[in-house]
């Protein structure tokens, strides 16, 4: 439906004046979505069920309307508007009501990455092409991942914009009048699953692309692990130079034997391991590149080594992995070893990723509230073994058995927090029933943290690591996983200030 209206839409400079569009959510993305589209002249309605104050004032400036109200059935409004197209915010699931409505009457939709790749032509570079595009998802480390590659290729001498899931929309750095050599665009698996639903002219074809791992996540959104990893594994398609993938995990490398990529690309992997010919890896304390090199069957590249890694806090082994991946894109960029490893001697891990917040009484306190799922919490406790581990919160239909019967079975002690605790408290009974579990009560939100802190500092002695992975989502009891790890930070640095002056008056642990 649709075809000979939307399949020229190729361009910035198409005629999209009066294409009826409706734009679901009113987040920073669909505010960026409805601005774009607005431009260039489209019949903008915009639909949410709550609306940023600062965004409705802005929607009727810019030219489009906004609808606000349940989304629990379809509107009459956005019947009425008999959308050409709608474009979905990405926290509108395959099974939600508008979206079910929108494939049943054959209504085309798209989410921001596509609309954003359509209109990649507004600002050209010097050589009148648009900016390369680098794709990455994962179950784990995507932002991570995304902010180092963009950092390696600015020190390479080229123009690059962090943007996507990252918090940047891409239509904000398609539209970015400086321009870009390169954009690194962070892909979720929601975005991915617009993206798959294309069949237009113009196919997305990023330059290179990543699926960094994968692990059970967002099912609830998906239906299904097969559906998360369907989505995912999307990301390598078209790709015309680079498919990185990780050795260690085989999903990925599955992923790029099934996709369909332009003639030509390559297959790069990358582990902790000893690289072979088209791979990047560790030898003797060594990260090397054994693909980007004309005699890669007999000699590497030196790139840094994890001594200096460690120096600069970045020496965890999950982060060394995915210092890898992003070398991996560099390199296929042209960006060359020795400006990587002036890019790493800059580099800062973000906030709330596994952020040492104080040492204090021989015990470390450690910040990673950014592993929202079993997958992340396993790389934490991988590189923090026998910690005092938080865990808890919101485990969007993951299963934590695995990791409880596997890295939780060697903590010290596991504070239990979160509205679904009553699932992890029974993986530990049932996988590791000789770790002692302490448990808060998550009705008290607004201490719950202080409360975590305080049984901690009961538990932990020196030479311990306190670590707050909590292997879940946040939005039970906290506005986001950064919210928690701001109250976690606050909390041990009140502790650690009545420690300091002498008066202790710490409670003893929860009921175990």
């Amino acid at each position: 439906m649709n075809s000979a209206r939307l399949d020229p839409l190729t361009s910035w400079n198409a005629d999209w004046s009066g294409l009826r569009v409706a734009v679901l959510g009113l987040s920073v993305t669909g505010f960026s979505v409805a601005d774009t589209l607005a431009e260039l002249g489209a019949d903008v309605l915009v639909l949410t069920e709550r609306a940023d104050e600062e965004y409705a004032r802005l929607l009727p400036v810019i030219g489009a309307r906004l609808w606000t109200g349940s989304l629990d059935e379809v509107p009459a409004e956005l019947v009425d508007h008999r959308p050409e197209v709608i474009v979905a915010s990405p926290g509108f699931a395959p099974a939600h009501p508008v979206i079910a409505w929108a494939q049943r009457e054959g209504i085309p939709l798209w989410g921001d990455i596509e609309l954003a790749w359509r209109v990649r032509d507004k600002v050209l570079r010097p050589d009148g092409t648009p900016a390369d595009w680098v794709m990455i998802t994962g179950t784990n480390g995507k932002t991570t991942t995304t902010s180092l590659t963009a950092t390696m290729l600015a020190a390479g001498g080229l123009r690059a914009a962090p943007c996507g899931n990252i918090g940047v929309p891409v239509l904000d750095a398609v539209r970015d009048p400086a321009g870009f050599d390169v954009l690194v665009v962070e892909v979720s698996s929601h975005q991915l699953w617009y993206l798959s639903l294309q069949n237009g002219p113009e196919p997305l074809s990023p330059y290179a692309s990543v699926c960094l791992n994968l692990a059970d996540d967002h099912l609830e959104w998906h239906g299904s692990a097969a559906g998360y990893r369907d989505a995912k594994a999307f990301v390598y398609q078209n790709t015309r130079i680079a498919c990185v993938y990780n050795k260690a995990d085989a999903a990925t490398r599955l992923m790029v034997e099934e996709a369909e990529v332009v003639e030509g690309a390559r297959a790069i992997g990358f582990d902790l391991g000893v690289p072979g010919p088209s791979d990047l890896g560790v030898v003797d304390g060594i990260l090397v590149d054994r693909a980007f090199l004309e005699e890669r069957r007999s000699s590497a590249l030196e790139i840094i080594t994890v001594d200096e890694l460690s120096g600069y806090g970045l020496a965890a082994p999950h982060v060394v992995a995915n210092i890898l991946a992003a070398s991996a894109l560099a390199r296929s960029l042209g960006v060359s070893p020795a400006d990587i490893r002036t890019a790493l001697g800059t580099f800062r891990l973000d906030p709330h990723r596994i952020e040492v917040v104080a040492t204090a009484a021989g015990v470390t306190w450690v910040d990673d509230s950014k592993a929202t799922n079993p997958h992340a919490a396993d790389s934490s406790l991988a590189a923090y073994p026998g910690a005092v581990w938080i865990v808890g919160g919101l485990l969007k239909g993951v299963d934590i058995s695995a990791l409880v019967a596997g890295r939780g079975r060697r903590s010290k002690a596991a504070i239990v927090i979160g509205a679904d605790r009553s699932a992890i408290l029974a993986a530990f009974s049932r996988h590791a029933p000789e770790v002692p579990l302490f448990e808060v009560d998550p009705a008290q939100t607004e201490d719950v943290m202080a409360q975590v802190v305080e049984v901690a500092s009961q538990v932990a002695s020196d030479g311990d690591v306190v670590l707050l992975a909590p292997a879940a989502a946040s939005f039970d009891q906290f506005a986001s996983y950064s919210d928690r790890g701001r109250l976690f930070a606050e909390a041990v640095r009140n502790r650690i200030e009545r420690d300091a002056g002498g008066r202790d008056d710490a409670t003893g642990p929860a009921g175990a």
